[in-house]
């Protein structure tokens, strides 16, 4: 696996686990919850900006998307 990989990754999953607390959910429910409303998608495909956002902006971002796509917020 390479290292840009691994970080990918281990980004995704604080973002995940940010999400969930935020919400008070546990983590596979957030996991499933931004999988099924894009926004695991999106922080892939948005990697290279995201990961210099805060942590904030990040998670704001990940609500906004997943209400586009049809996620009401938990």
């Amino acid at each position: 696996m390479s290292e840009q990989l691994r970080k990918q990754i281990n980004y995704i999953i604080v973002c995940v686990n940010e999400f969930a607390r935020r919400k008070a959910i546990s983590s596979r429910t957030a996991f499933l919850y931004l999988y099924n409303y894009k926004g695991i998608d999106f922080l892939k495909e948005n990697y290279d900006i995201e990961h210099t956002l805060s942590l904030d902006d990040s998670v704001e971002d990940l609500e906004m998307i997943c209400r586009k796509n049809g996620g009401e917020l938990i």
